[in-house]
């Protein structure tokens, strides 16, 4: 793969192989002609990867779908050429590109709910994309197809809705749908986000395999670095619509030489060689803030003023590897120096207990078993991670702790006092002590209430503040979780999925709770406001005393913030510890699956 940028005077990186993907100076606007991707260029190689990767608001998905000649709802192609496997898409009627669309590229959204018809049966919906662009259908193609992605391929699993499937089956069945016509390209946004690591392993090895056998173009959007390092040949890295970094993988997350590369790669959390996380400072450039000089200027420690005169290009740093940076040379290496420094655990005895907890979920069989005779203890100032696969009994658990699923069986107590199965039984002081933040942050707000309105809620309702006193608050919370103050008047769908969470996350630390359960918060966060918010969680255990529960599928994570791990399977809990004993020497086999699934970046930092 080639990745320039800009004009002409663009250096260049030796001879491309034949291209599946070329794009020429691409730029997409608003409405209002505030610049979303700018003047961007790239090409890959058929059977390659290139791993897009860049905050919230980078640019990234608006390029990625630009592949597709398509763009979101207010924002158009302005200058530009795509061409897939030969072929201009640029100026086509909508319905030449429809046709175009599956045959020569096709695209894998975040959430793979998105791109199933909930009401079209699974098999229905490959042997449908077969006739329509194949003239074909049969079971046994269809079959076939399923196979490919390690799906089961008898008739009954066929004849399921996708709302039956997991969400890993659910994903392999979005890759099934954009492979079937064997495209030479395809763009997956997100893949695996919200994916436990096993899941998370096996789409990842399905990639591969489908790369290598079909050799596919890969274009892979993700915040995360250690899922990209795992699969991707090359990487580009956006900020503020352009790219400022790319080259071969290993290079460029182990000798990042672009301050923002850098500091990503400085806030991704990794199991293997746990660390201080340091996210970046300052939040990104809005698109109708873009400066004419270097957009991460603001934010970078080898600031100069020459940086603010002019958009700087793009120079050699290495072989095969380009920055944005007047001062690539000196931009250091990631340092691994500075380890973890664990909490100590509460020594006024447990806060939180729960005690042979069992819970149980309606099916059209009967009552299945989701969580079978659990039992955890967390201490003030103390984190307690859970980690297990898909369907363990995680989430479900932590529901019952907020009373949002009654238990069949067992006790749940905080601060000695017991706690009523449902939430609306338990009394406001209770409610206020403990607060949950879900992992969907689609799902966590009122669509109908402002950011302040819905970080304010709180305040109002457990008497802590009002008026002045809660507006003040309401934006401290926001720079807390780095969230820029214009937001407050935002509603919901004005917000990207990384914004939504945190203003969940502020709105529950509004309670002053002193125990906080977390389902998988962070899935939807860029690393850089990841690393960012477990700092701030950390710092609100030391100072404030707060025990968490903290529900997690990266062990990246759980090596940064936990103090203990807690392992469940099926229900059950198969191991327990502290968490570098047991990271470092698992004692169960399912523990130890989870330990070699997850991603790391030590390999190319190393």
């Amino acid at each position: 793969m080639t990745v320039s940028h800009g004009s002409s005077s663009a250096p260049t990186l030796g001879d491309a192989p034949a291209a599946a993907v070329v794009v020429e100076g691409l730029s997409v606007q608003t409405g209002r002609g505030a610049a979303i991707v700018a003047d961007v260029d790239l090409t890959v190689a058929p059977g390659e990867v290139l791993g897009l990767v860049g905050e919230s608001g980078s640019g990234k998905t608006t390029l990625a779908l630009a592949l597709l000649g398509y763009t979101r709802p207010g924002a158009h192609i302005v200058s530009g050429r795509v061409h897939i496997a030969g072929q201009a898409l640029m100026d086509r009627p909508e319905s030449e590109l429809r046709r175009l669309r599956g045959n020569l590229v096709s695209y894998v959204p975040q959430d793979p709910a998105t791109a199933l018809n909930p009401v079209i049966r699974v098999g229905a919906q490959i042997a449908d994309l077969l006739r329509i662009h194949r003239s074909r259908g049969t079971e046994a193609e269809v079959a076939d197809v399923m196979g490919r992605v390690n799906l089961p391929t008898d008739r009954a699993f066929r004849r399921r809705f996708p709302h039956q499937l997991s969400g890993g089956q659910q994903q392999r069945l979005a890759l099934a749908l954009a492979v079937v016509c064997e495209p030479p390209v395809v763009v997956l946004d997100e893949p695996t986000t919200g994916l436990d690591v096993v899941t998370q392993g096996r789409i990842l090895q399905e990639i591969g395999r489908l790369r290598a056998s079909l050799s596919l173009a890969v274009v892979i959007v993700s915040h995360d670095l250690a899922v990209v390092s795992s699969i991707a040949d090359r990487v580009a890295v956006m900020y503020a619509g352009r790219i400022v970094e790319s080259g071969p993988c290993g290079p460029v997350i182990g000798r990042p030489r672009h301050p923002y590369t850098r500091g990503l790669v400085g806030s991704v959390p990794d199991h293997v060689a746990p660390r201080k996380l340091r996210g970046i400072p300052g939040v990104a450039v809005g698109l109708d803030d873009r400066p004419p000089g270097c957009a991460f200027a603001p934010r970078c420690a080898l600031h100069v003023p020459a940086c603010d005169d002019r958009m700087p290009r793009l120079d050699i740093a290495g072989e095969n590897h380009l920055a944005r940076c007047l001062r690539h040379a000196e931009v250091e290496p990631v340092r691994h120096e500075e380890r973890r420094r664990s909490a100590s655990e509460g020594t006024s005895g447990p806060l939180l207990v729960i005690e042979g907890v069992s819970a149980t979920h309606r099916t059209p069989l009967g009552a299945v078993t989701v969580v079978d005779k659990v039992s955890l203890a967390v201490s003030a100032g103390e984190c307690l991670a859970v980690v297990g696969e898909s369907g363990s009994g995680k989430t479900t658990t932590a529901r019952c702790i907020a009373g949002l699923h009654v238990p069949s069986q067992g006790t749940i107590t905080m601060a000695g006092e017991a706690l009523a199965g449902r939430a609306g039984d338990r009394t406001a002081e209770q409610r206020r002590r403990l607060q949950m933040v879900f992992q969907n942050p689609y799902e966590s707000l009122n669509p109908k209430f402002t950011v302040g309105e819905s970080v304010a809620r709180p305040l109002r309702l457990f008497g802590l503040a009002s008026g002045a006193a809660a507006r003040e608050r309401v934006t401290r919370l926001l720079d807390e979780v780095r969230l820029p103050a214009a937001l407050v008047d935002r509603f919901p769908a004005e917000l990207s999925g990384g914004e939504r969470q945190r203003v969940a996350i502020a709105r529950a630390l509004a309670a002053e709770p002193e125990v906080l359960v977390c389902d998988e918060i962070t899935s939807a966060l860029d690393v850089s406001v990841q690393a960012a918010v477990l700092e701030l969680l950390g710092d609100l255990r030391t100072e404030l005393g707060l025990a968490m529960l903290f529900i997690t599928h990266d062990l990246g994570v759980v090596a940064t913030i936990a103090d203990r791990v807690l392992v469940l399977q099926n229900g059950r809990v198969r191991e327990e510890g502290r968490v570098e004993v047991l990271l470092s020497d698992p004692k169960h086999s399912y523990t130890r699956s989870l330990i070699e699934s997850a991603p790391t970046l030590s390999r190319d930092l190393s």
